[in-house]
């Protein structure tokens, strides 16, 4: 008579985000033989860069993604057959709202409880903000949404539309309106032209096919882009923004009218997951935030790795590096057959040299951060003008956390993603310190903003079922 049947342990690990990242991670998982599950909180895999169109949407790739349509079509393709083939479960618009003790609390249609032996995040990035004064009015977006509203529905946020800040997606979104027939009125890039040639000369040196694509561009904006400048302010009426004022290199002062705004410098690492699953953070000079610590391969902690913009901002073809080396290193410590990590690595090394270039090249605006007037909004959810942060500073101290417990900024439904640099930037200079002195703002669970009534309906649903 047979013996029972040994029972087989399966290890469970949960990828956070279907982008770039998150797709190469779960395929070299799959190729290993695990099935991972997949929680993104967009309907369709892609990611930002590669954001996918609602079903039907009649604009062909090249529209979407210009130049890099091919590697849109190849990643979705190949996330596509993954889950068709049965060997990745995807859970889509979905958001892992905590982690604790294995299991990643996700809100969705339903609330969900998914336990996990290794965790993959692949969270991504932020638009990283610079306050304006003014920027708190209706119709000023940031790049990322302005971005996200042309692919996923088609839609210029304006009928006159300036974009300012700084980073290369100031400059592709500008094309990318342009090339839908958008009316874009200025291009205003904070960057001076100076910095831009000696990080530019890096960035070349790393990539130089990137690189020439940038440039191109930047000079099919032609008359539209100005760089060098510095922001004054944005006017607005009850209907929106009506201009941009703002100087010019050479210390000329100019408005352009406008009905909508768009602000981004460049991208800010997606680190609230990883804060909760007990990643450890360093302050980076070079790219002005706070990024997470981890080894070449992406490891975070014990059973904890990360990849893509979330843990470097590498942009997309290093996001997909980023997303098998972080699977290699999963697999490594399973103890189970891994592809060779060395040519990834090389190519990662590459990405962030370019990286650095690039951060270089498009530097983040401490200096008019530091000289925002009081009367300047800082947190545009909780309505806290620079002046409020300044004037806490007796009580609280330099220490960020403290100085947001007594001022409220970051207390918001952006819970510090737009606000918390610029707020590091004030204290700072107000106290005397380095902007890593001010510390960084702890993270909390629920890790996005959700109405009280999803929790009650998914309750509900629970309990019915």
């Amino acid at each position: 008579m047979a013996g029972p049947r040994r029972r087989h342990h399966v290890t469970r690990v949960l990828i956070v985000g279907a982008g770039p990242a998150g797709i190469r991670a779960a395929e070299t998982l799959a190729t290993a033989g695990l099935h991972p599950v997949v929680v993104d909180e967009a309907a369709r895999a892609g990611g930002q860069i590669y954001r996918r169109p609602p079903e039907g949407f009649t604009r062909p790739p090249e529209k979407l993604y210009g130049s890099e349509a091919a590697k849109a079509r190849a990643l979705h393709a190949t996330f596509d057959a993954l889950v068709a083939g049965g060997k990745v479960t995807h859970l889509p618009q979905r958001s892992v709202m905590a982690l604790h003790e294995g299991v990643a609390h996700v809100l969705g249609e339903a609330r969900q409880k998914i336990p996990y032996d290794r965790l993959i995040l692949a969270t991504g990035a932020t638009d990283r903000l610079a306050p304006v004064p003014g920027w708190q009015a209706g119709g000023v977006y940031t790049l990322g949404a302005a971005q996200i509203a042309l692919k996923a529905q088609g839609v210029a946020l304006g009928r006159q539309i300036v974009l300012a800040g700084s980073g290369p997606l100031l400059t592709l979104l500008a094309a990318q309106l342009l090339a839908a027939g958008a009316e874009v009125a200025a291009v205003l890039d904070s960057a001076p032209m100076a910095a831009q040639v000696q990080g530019g000369l890096r960035m070349a040196l790393a990539r130089p096919l990137v690189t020439l694509r940038g440039l191109r561009l930047r000079a099919a904006l032609g008359r539209h882009y100005h760089a060098g400048i510095a922001l004054e302010r944005i006017e607005s009426d009850e209907t929106g923004p009506t201009a941009v004022v703002w100087r010019e290199a050479g210390g000329r002062v100019r408005r352009t009218g406008c009905d909508m705004v768009g602000l981004g410098w460049h991208l800010r690492s997606d680190g609230t997951l990883a804060d909760l699953a007990g990643a450890g953070f360093d302050w980076s000079p070079e790219f002005a935030q706070w990024l997470p610590r981890a080894d070449p391969l992406g490891r975070a902690g014990d059973g904890l790795y990360l990849a893509g913009d979330g843990l470097r901002i590498l942009g997309a073809d290093g996001a997909e590096l980023a997303g098998r080396a972080a699977a290699i290193a999963c697999l490594q410590d399973l103890g189970l057959p891994h592809p060779d990590p060395a040519s990834v690595l090389r190519r990662l090394a590459r990405m962030q040299r370019f990286a650095k270039g690039m951060a270089q090249a498009f530097p983040w605006p401490a200096e008019m951060i530091r000289r925002l007037p009081d009367e300047a909004t800082v947190c545009r959810c909780e309505g806290i003008s620079a002046g409020d942060l300044r004037g806490t500073l007796p009580l609280s101290g330099a220490e960020a956390n403290r100085a947001k417990s007594l001022a409220r900024v970051g207390m918001g439904r952006c819970q510090g993603r737009y606000c918390q640099l610029a707020g590091a930037e004030i204290i700072a200079a107000a106290s005397g310190q380095a902007p890593r002195d001010v510390g960084r703002l702890r993270a909390q669970p629920p890790a996005r903003p959700a109405p009280i009534g999803a929790w009650l309906a998914a309750e509900e649903r629970r309990e019915a079922e």
